[in-house]
């Protein structure tokens, strides 16, 4: 882990992770957790609609195309989205652990522009846990997957109980993600972000 901020360091007491057992296998897509997610769900129109796939351990890869939509400079990704995409990538760590999560501390390095029009290959893995702290990194890379990097992200994931989603989500949005008649799907839609 590179990040410089102290938070983003595990303590000495942290374990190393340990893949769950329910999760799913290497290769296997994970998909949305939430369909109107702006990250990775596919009902929201200018989102972002990342794809992960689960790796060895508890990592993965995933990527998404900048569009126009996602642009800040002319031609280019805002560096919001980029954010945006490595926190997703981030945040889905958490489904191979089978932790409900959310964001605690996002470190973010820009190393490259991002053209419109680029699929951002991403990698990701939890490196440590500690307590309901989840340590993890990703990066991004520009034209496959052993491309120039362009953005990278240490990241603190805190483990909360699912009452975190319904005591502080819009009551509509908690209600019909809760009257999912897919069992999974509707366990999915709290798992990750504040």
């Amino acid at each position: 882990m590179s990040g410089s901020s102290t938070a983003l360091q595990p303590p000495a007491s942290a374990r190393k992770p340990e893949r769950h057992p329910d999760a799913p296998a290497p290769g296997e897509l994970i998909g949305a957790h939430y369909e109107h997610c702006f990250g990775c769900g596919h009902e929201q129109p200018h989102g972002l609609h990342l794809e992960a796939r689960a790796g060895e351990g508890v990592s993965l890869t995933a990527e998404f195309t900048v569009r126009p939509a996602h642009q800040g400079a002319p031609g280019l990704a805002h560096g919001g989205v980029l954010a945006t995409a490595l926190d997703e990538t981030l945040g889905s760590l958490n489904w191979l652990l089978r932790k409900i999560a959310v964001t605690g501390r996002l470190e973010t390095d820009f190393v490259r522009p991002v053209p419109v029009g680029t699929t951002l290959h991403l990698t990701a893995e939890v490196v440590a846990v500690a307590g309901r702290k989840i340590y993890s990194t990703a990066t991004g890379r520009m034209d496959g997957p052993t491309g120039p990097v362009a953005v990278r992200a240490d990241a603190l994931f805190v483990e909360v109980p699912v009452e975190h989603f319904v005591d502080h989500g819009r009551q509509e949005e908690i209600q019909a993600a809760m009257q999912d008649p897919d069992q999974a799907r509707r366990a999915r839609a709290f798992e990750v972000n504040p």
